[in-house]
């Protein structure tokens, strides 16, 4: 018998990472380098950008390839604790 997953997914994989915060100057160029961070191989220029319908607020989608859940979970720790970063799934 094997020893239960802590996780669903199968490392490596491509991970589609979703950020959300005010829309203002700057906070695409601060999501990337924090995903650079922790996946030096990003490329900034694969991100998605949506406005929501009052423009207010900005989605981003970073997708790059996870190595590990640790890897996943201080990348998650470091975006939350952004002040620029509304929510972070």
């Amino acid at each position: 018998m094997s020893a239960p997953q802590d996780t669903l997914f199968e490392f490596p994989c491509d991970f589609p990472l979703k950020v959300f915060g005010h829309a203002q100057p700057g906070f695409a160029q601060a999501i990337a380098e924090v995903v650079q961070r922790h996946a030096p191989e990003f490329d900034a220029a694969t991100i998605e950008m949506r406005s929501s319908s009052g423009a207010k607020y900005l989605s981003l989608t970073c997708t790059f390839r996870a190595e590990s859940r640790e890897q996943l979970d201080a990348l998650y720790r470091e975006l939350t604790s952004h002040p620029m970063v509304k929510m972070a799934l």
